[in-house]
């Protein structure tokens, strides 16, 4: 420790930084969460240097360490935990220009012009930005509008439409300094009112998590350069609310009114401009000239639309009727992991299923049913055979074990026991359980209701499957549009829905547990949850994080509003043929890198 060094980093810096500081030098988080939690927080790279240039190395085998993302490069033979930023096409940077931070012999120029095509998964509904549920409306929305905060190169949040920030002493003001000279495709410039405008149509909507967080106003736009939030309570984390990671949250125009979607309306700050859209089909997007970080290398991108399961895309990647590939899978995807001309993008992720059974009516309002459901999960069965190890198993709760404020202590670990589940049934007085299943033809999740439903049979449970079209599941199943108060209370009794990642639990919990959350298909109701969430969203230390995410871990794993049986690495990539390319495990892939190798 050099602690010279150290204190005169300690002396400047407000106390939400000097308490993360503090906690990375006491080595209660590893140096990973420490990067991850200091960019969240608004410390520069040059200060989480030097921080850590002070405390000396360590092998991110601290108490708390989940291990982040990790990323892997090249022929598709890279294990999880092989070297690459998260989700970037090499070494930390991206895999090809000059000045970035690729691995040695792996960077070339790269050739300008060019198109690439993209296979995508046809999206469920409209390009709406804030009504949006799938990953292929994430990721074309991605493609024209930005958020404040985005993906860097390092695979960490990074500034987007925001140069920087910083909270407050208790993390109640959070302050963006934004970006100037950035201009609208539609002509004027990007200020402050659009930041406003557009979290005002948020709060309204109910939507992205931000329910609570933060009111009508908001946003003070005394400085157009500047956007001043004031929330209705500290919270620690609210970088990643307005981030790629939170994919309703990208700002559009002042005069850009609810309801309004990018094909009717295409518009943005982003690198690429919508020129054509067939919702059957797919979407063309051409080089946006007056793009504040300058051209790009391509001259434009094609997204194919794919129809439900991976077989159709995965052949059209080895044909090379498409360049790159959105989301594949293992189970149908597996040939992409071996192929030498693919390069594969892996990121170890908090994206899982969540299986969500009614707790207001019908047959799980017992918690001791949802339990026994959850007991007969074969956890170890499921990341075998669904992901070939790339997933780790979870416990019926929001918060991955890569987060910074994860508990490892609690609960214990539940694993499949079915005597256990057929007693929590007969203290029920449940016999002879038969219940429809609903799932949605996407990726893994099919087999996954299969094996739900095998093992679910040798408690006495007997599931009947109904799998559908995404754009059928979502708004018949998952979360119908009416009754709309509260949200989702005309959701099936039970089913199997897709989250994707966020790297803190925000979201999951306010949107799919909380009382009333916009999301919330189980139609949970738990006092102790929301009192929880309103504890961790009010902590800035990641001491008082983690002693709340605790409760959270437990409320969750005892009363299951959901089952969740594991968290499963995002897997994409593309043609070695290309390079520069990044992406999140929201469906976002980001291009304005990428050139032609």
């Amino acid at each position: 420790m050099d602690w010279k060094r150290f204190d005169r980093t300690r002396r400047s810096v407000g106390p939400v930084h000097l308490d993360l500081i503090e906690a990375y030098a006491s080595r209660k988080i590893s140096r990973r969460q420490f990067v991850r939690r200091g960019t969240i927080v608004g410390l520069s790279i040059p200060m989480i240097s030097a921080v850590i240039s002070a405390c000396g190395d360590d092998d991110d085998s601290t108490a708390g360490s989940g291990s982040g993302a990790t990323g892997t490069t090249g022929g598709g033979t890279g294990a999880p935990g092989t070297s690459g930023a998260p989700g970037t096409s090499g070494a930390p940077g991206t895999s090809g220009a000059p000045g970035t931070s690729g691995a040695p012999g792996t960077t070339t120029a790269g050739q300008k012009g060019g198109s690439i095509k993209i296979a995508y998964q046809k999206p469920a509904a409209t390009l709406d930005p804030i009504a949006m549920q799938d990953l292929a409306a994430y990721g074309l929305i991605a493609q024209c509008f930005e958020f404040l905060c985005t993906l860097g190169d390092n695979g960490e949040i990074a500034p987007g439409l925001a140069e920087s920030w910083e909270p407050n002493e208790d993390g109640t003001v959070w302050t963006f300094n934004l970006r100037k000279g950035v201009k609208w495709q539609g002509g004027g410039d990007f200020t402050s009112k659009d930041v406003a405008a557009t979290m005002d149509r948020l709060v309204e909507a109910a939507n992205a998590g931000l329910a609570g967080v933060i009111a009508k106003g908001a946003v003070d736009t005394s400085d157009p350069n500047v956007a001043v939030f004031n929330l209705e309570g500290a919270n620690g984390s609210f970088p990643y609310l307005v981030s790629v990671w939170n994919a309703q949250t990208p700002i559009t125009p002042v005069d850009y009114e609810t309801g309004t979607t990018l094909d009717g309306k295409p518009n943005g700050t982003g690198p690429w401009k919508l020129t054509k859209y067939d919702a059957a089909t797919g979407a063309t997007l051409e080089r946006n000239p007056d793009y504040w970080g300058g051209p790009t290398k391509l001259d434009s991108q094609e997204a194919q639309f794919f129809n439900a399961g991976v077989g159709t895309m995965v052949t059209a990647m080895q044909g090379g009727a498409v360049d790159a590939v959105i989301q594949f899978s293992v189970l149908g995807g597996d040939v992409l992991l071996n192929d030498p001309n693919f390069n594969v993008l892996e990121v170890e992720s908090s994206t899982h299923r969540q299986i969500w059974m009614r707790c207001d009516t019908g047959q799980f309002t017992d918690k001791a049913v949802r339990q026994a459901l959850a007991y007969t999960f074969d956890r170890e069965q499921m990341v075998k055979t669904l992901f070939q190890g790339r997933a780790e198993v979870a416990n019926d709760h929001v918060i991955a074990p890569f987060m910074p404020m994860y508990d490892p202590s609690q609960p214990p670990q539940r694993v499949k026991d079915i005597d256990k589940a057929k007693q929590l049934l007969a203290d029920a007085g449940v016999s002879n359980l038969k219940a429809t299943l609903h799932a949605a033809e996407l990726q893994e999740i099919p087999q996954l209701a299969q094996l739900i439903q095998a093992s679910a049979a040798e408690a006495g449970i007997n599931l009947e499957l109904k799998v559908e079209p995404l754009d059928t599941f979502y708004g018949a199943q998952w979360c119908p549009a009416k009754p709309a108060d509260p949200p989702c209370s005309g959701a099936a009794e039970l089913g199997i829905v897709d989250y994707g990642d966020r790297p803190t639990p925000d979201v999951f919990i306010n949107a799919a547990v909380k009382t009333n959350g916009v999301w919330n298909s189980s139609q949970y109701s738990s006092k102790p949850l929301d009192d929880a969430f309103a504890e961790y969203q009010k902590s800035v230390d990641v001491d008082a994080q983690r002693t709340a995410c605790g409760k959270i871990q437990t409320i969750l794993n005892e009363d299951v509003p959901i089952g969740l049986p594991f968290f499963y690495n995002y897997l994409s990539g593309h043609s070695k043929k290309y390079q520069g390319i990044r992406v999140t495990a929201l469906g976002q892939m980001f291009t304005e890198k990428a050139s032609r190798v």
